[in-house]
């Protein structure tokens, strides 16, 4: 059951747009629907959360004009692994917002889903990816 698929969203300017919203929303559908189509149905809500999350913080903070969605679910790996890539050269790091603050807790939320499931979450080297993996239901932590 290997498999990857990638969607992109391009987007023109900073802050999002309402239609860049939209388009997480979009792929947050396409996740889930690709995510039950392996028959994953228990893992649907975390991965649409962390999707949510990972696409949001590139719109908000990336300033780049395309990110990348892409989903690898790989039997060999006994993993769902959710990769965003938006070309910043930093890596992407969870803020401490106040209690009244409105938004910041998107990096919180994905690794406390990570913790709770036994994965892992993290950025890649250069910083241009940031990615979440769950282990499957029933293989434990990774």
């Amino acid at each position: 059951m290997d498999e990857r698929f990638e969607v992109s969203t391009e987007r023109s300017s900073l802050p999002p747009h309402r239609k860049d919203a939209l388009r997480v929303g979009t792929m947050r559908r396409i996740a889930a629907a690709r995510v039950r189509y392996y028959g994953l149905e228990a893992m649907t809500d975390d991965v649409m959360l962390i999707v949510s999350e990972l696409l949001t913080n590139a719109l908000q903070h990336s300033g780049t004009t395309e990110i990348r969605l892409v989903i690898t679910v790989a039997d060999g790996a006994l993993r769902v692994r959710v990769r965003v890539r938006d070309g910043m050269p930093a890596p992407a790091t969870p803020r401490r917002p106040g209690p009244a603050a409105e938004s910041g807790r998107g990096l919180l939320l994905v690794d406390a889903v990570a913790k709770e499931n036994g994965g892992a979450w993290g950025t890649s080297e250069a910083g241009a990816e940031t990615w979440c993996c769950l282990p499957l239901p029933g293989q434990g932590q990774l």
